[in-house]
């Protein structure tokens, strides 16, 4: 099934005073004139994000979440900094329009970009559309991170956007100090990758610009073609390893399709449905790239299962505390003892 992302009244938790955020606008908003409406995406966990309208045109606002927060999550300067960065590049970004950094303005800072028409496909099936034009999503899908992880970060201004070494020894300690901090109650599988993927980091180390949630349900398709017209949410963007992009991108080729929230393929057919298989997929990266994971593919997917188990498991505790991006947060953050279970098997077939 084909998707335009959900819109609803602003949530209870995420309120803000709407007529200072229009002063602002129409003071620091080329176009942003007459009356202003506002009403905000379901989905997401993150950052709450809102449509504005006015005048007759439309954006994007991204802000950070009210409440207590984790140390250096939700950086909505990182995002926008990023998606200006990429405005010349080949990847696909909103246009970015304002940073306000003033948190006295709605509560928290934000920023405003263009909001892209588009598709948007959070089943990863693609219920509703042809063999042909499940192939062309996901090849275009591909490509793109290809794309990506080509961009020059020096030339496009993003030397300083992370540390190019150790990303992935980094990437680990961060994880395992962010789920200490949002942990709810015991998870030994999160325990066991905690000790085991220190361990066994691959020594090749390649640095790229890497999105760090770069996801089907990220991406905009353009309305009739199999074309990505936008990458969004960079909230973890930074100078990465690009087989950790890959092997998060890959992830639902390892989960059930009855996962709350977070589908995978499970046993589906993906043959019958047009769709490539995991190593069909990741040979169109390569193709692009002539990057071949090899034999450190277990420990990327391991990595990123566990990564993204501490996301949710934040995402979960701030569900508890009221103040999760979106209705599903709850949901969503039991998730992840399944996740890390996942992450901990195939780390054991890979030693």
């Amino acid at each position: 099934m084909t998707e335009t992302a959900d819109l609803i009244a602003v949530r209870e938790a995420h309120r803000f005073d709407e007529a200072r955020l229009a002063t602002y606008l129409r003071e620091h908003l080329p176009g942003c004139q007459g009356a202003l409406t506002v009403r905000q995406f379901q989905g997401g966990q993150s950052n709450p994000t809102f449509l504005i309208e006015a005048g007759g045109r439309r954006w994007v606002l991204r802000k950070k979440p009210p409440g207590k927060l984790l140390p250096s999550a939700h950086m909505v300067e990182r995002e926008y900094r990023v998606i200006r960065a990429l405005a010349d590049s080949s990847v696909p970004v909103p246009g970015a329009r304002l940073l306000c950094e003033d948190a006295g303005v709605i509560g928290t800072p934000f920023y405003v970009m263009d909001h892209v028409e588009g598709r948007v496909f959070t089943d990863p099936t693609l219920p509703g559309l042809t063999p042909a034009a499940r192939s062309g999503i996901y090849a275009a899908m591909a490509e793109t991170l290809a794309r990506l992880h080509a961009v020059d970060w020096r030339a496009a201004g993003l030397a300083d956007y992370g540390r190019p070494e150790n990303y992935v020894a980094r990437q680990i300690a961060r994880w395992s100090k962010q789920y200490e901090a949002s942990k709810t109650g015991e998870i030994p599988a999160m325990d066991r990758l905690t000790e085991w993927l220190p361990r066994h980091i691959p020594a090749r180390e390649e640095t790229t610009l890497a999105h760090g949630d770069y996801r089907l349900g990220n991406l905009i398709f353009h309305p009739s073609e199999p074309r990505v017209v936008a990458v969004l949410d960079w909230e973890l963007s930074t100078l990465g390893h690009p087989l950790a992009d890959l092997g998060y991108n890959c992830m639902l080729y390892h989960l059930p399709a009855d996962l709350p929230t977070v589908r995978g393929f499970g046993d589906t057919d993906l043959a019958a449905l047009g769709i490539p298989d995991e190593r069909q997929y990741v040979a169109i990266y390569a193709r692009h790239t002539g990057r071949d994971p090899a034999g450190d593919w277990p420990f990327f997917l391991a990595f990123s299962l566990f990564r993204y188990a501490a996301i949710v498991q934040g995402v979960y505790a701030r569900a508890l505390q009221g103040n999760a991006s979106s209705a599903s947060g709850e949901q969503l953050g039991r998730a992840a003892p399944i996740l890390a279970e996942i992450g901990w098997r195939i780390a054991e077939r890979g030693a």
